[in-house]
């Protein structure tokens, strides 16, 4: 069958125009739409055409490359399955992490059964070796008492779901919902209500699964938790008794730093003789090495304002260190001996991946990986006296990295401390959790937040700033036990006030984070926030007896 614009073959039609390569005086190989056959077609002189065999072979996959707009033609293929044991994952680093958990997870039925009152005549309960074939995590320790397992099934589902989105991170597909978008529109307001308006007003891709929607929260609840507790439009509020008459006067000195006066454009211009806003974010773990333009999402929700981000604690993760000199003077070998070494570098990468370590997060997490250097990463070690790192990253977000204690560089701070442009941020402090490292006098373990080598002698100081100190949980036990742990800490009791009550964090990660000492507990960070300050005594003066008679003179 013919007509006039084309050729039919086996599977649609065939445009003559789409010709590609001539093989000869009147010969023309040309390419059927469903890009897998090609053919042949003559034409003589007079502008007639003659049929000629199709030969049904492969098209080259150059051919194919040439010619992309012909691919909007073909099926998408079918999505790679995104669940594996642990044992038998593709990546080395999930494998690792598997590894970890069946030397730190006890069986829950052989704990269950170790509770009895003669649990010292028994051994100790087995770590877990069999992998669940519905969640694919190691979970018990054989077969028979994980079918024994009733409770097994209520957070069975909660750990596949975590299973997929690890190896989805790892698939290698097009992380459309880590794509941020640039700078807001003038006269655009952006919504603090929670992730679903904040991703709409700033023009976010939509997030249209559920696990798009944790890798975007997991990624972004650090910066928007700062930014949706300090804008105009949080919706931490007095309406909603989140924010108390004190907490709102202190919310008032930062915002009038952080916006412009009512009418005014919020553009980079009017931060032209503002103050800089500098935000402490004490305890520093996963926050530190997180990229710095998912942190320069926080300045765009304040165009005019210049922020400066201090990462301070033992666990701070650092820059690489710069590249040597021999690094350098390799790039000028010869083309042979640079081959040799590429060959020998990727064979130590492939060594490297198939030996990968995993460090378990056991109560005192592990030092984040260095970050990249950027081309203004600069060393901060004379100006601050401990190992640290400043990147001046744009004009409006500049970001400082300290490993060490805030104890030991309090002083540099404590006379420029200012409650209208100063404000500090703990993320899951583990106040009341017990310390490992300080005892009392009977023997029992101190709480971290009483603790002389912890957060014992912080609190204390930043109180006497009377600036705005945020804190986030975990979970709901953790937000109470770290505000019981406030009434048991010295010099902290009755020394501050209430700025946001206890609650949810409308901008909490979504993903379940599962521990390595027990699949059984799972967590979200930033799942709530709570904030005080220092308390304030206002100074009354005091009026003699006679001072309300009227003047004799």
């Amino acid at each position: 069958m013919e007509r006039a614009d084309g050729l039919i073959c086996g599977v649609m039609v065939v445009y003559p125009k789409v010709a590609l390569a001539g093989e000869g005086e009147g010969d023309a190989r040309v390419l059927c739409e469903s890009s897998v056959h090609l053919g042949r077609m003559r034409t003589d002189g007079h502008g007639g055409r003659e049929r000629r065999t199709w030969s049904r072979k492969p098209m080259p996959v150059e051919t194919w490359m040439a010619w992309p707009l012909l691919n909007l033609f073909r099926r998408p293929p079918p999505p790679d399955s995104l669940f594996h044991p642990f044992s038998k994952s593709p990546y080395p680093a999930v494998r690792a992490r598997g590894e970890a958990i069946q030397k730190l997870a006890p069986c829950p039925v052989c704990a269950s059964t170790h509770a009895h009152i003669h649990a010292h005549t028994r051994a100790q309960p087995k770590a877990v070796r069999f992998e669940c074939p519905d969640c694919g995590w190691p979970t018990h320790c054989t077969e028979d008492h994980w079918k024994e397992d009733p409770e097994h099934q209520k957070y069975c589902p909660r750990l596949r779901e975590a299973n997929e989105d690890e190896h989805d991170l790892r698939s290698g597909r097009r992380m459309r919902e880590f794509e941020l978008p640039g700078p807001q529109g003038y006269e655009e307001t952006v919504s603090l209500t929670n992730w679903d308006l904040f991703w709409y007003t700033r023009g976010f891709p939509s997030m249209d699964t559920e696990r798009s929607r944790r890798h975007a929260t997991k990624l972004l609840t650090y910066p928007i938790t700062i930014g949706g507790a300090l804008h105009q439009y949080s919706g931490l509020t007095l309406r909603n008794q989140r924010v108390t008459p004190e907490g709102s006067r202190s919310l008032a000195a930062l915002r009038s730093t952080l916006h412009v006066p009512p009418g005014a454009p919020d553009t980079d211009e009017a931060s032209v003789g503002k103050p800089q806003v500098r935000i402490f974010v004490l305890g520093a773990r996963a926050e530190s090495s997180l990229p710095p333009h998912v942190w320069e999402q926080l300045t765009m929700l304040f165009p005019s304002t210049h922020f400066h981000l201090f990462f301070i604690g033992p666990q701070v993760s650092l820059p690489k260190p710069p590249k040597s000199d021999s690094s350098v003077s390799q790039n000028h070998q010869n083309p042979e001996s640079r081959q040799e070494d590429s060959s020998t570098a990727s064979t130590g990468d492939k060594v490297l991946e198939e030996t990968a370590t995993y460090l378990p997060n056991v109560y005192q997490p592990p030092t984040p990986k260095p970050i990249e250097r950027l081309k203004r990463t600069r060393s901060s070690l004379e100006k601050y006296g401990v190992p640290s790192y400043t990147v001046p990253y744009t004009p409006q977000l500049t970001i400082t990295g300290m490993q060490a204690n805030y104890t030991d560089v309090h002083a540099q701070f404590q006379h420029t401390l200012d409650p209208y442009s100063d404000v500090f941020f703990f993320f899951s402090p583990g106040f009341g959790f017990p310390s490992p490292e300080s005892f009392a006098e009977n023997g029992e373990p101190l709480l971290q937040i009483a603790s002389p080598t912890e957060w014992g002698p912080v609190l204390p100081m930043l109180l006497a700033s009377k600036c705005a100190i945020f804190v986030t949980g975990f979970s709901p036990t953790d937000v109470e036990r770290d505000v019981r742990s406030l009434s048991a800490a010295p010099e902290v009791a009755g020394e501050f006030e209430w700025v946001v009550t206890p609650g949810p964090n409308n901008f909490g990660s979504e993903k379940w984070e599962v521990a390595d000492f027990d699949p059984r507990v799972m967590v979200k960070t930033n799942w709530g926030i709570w904030a005080i300050r220092g308390k304030s005594r206002d100074v009354v003066e005091q009026k003699g007896v006679f001072s309300s008679l009227p003047s004799l003179l």
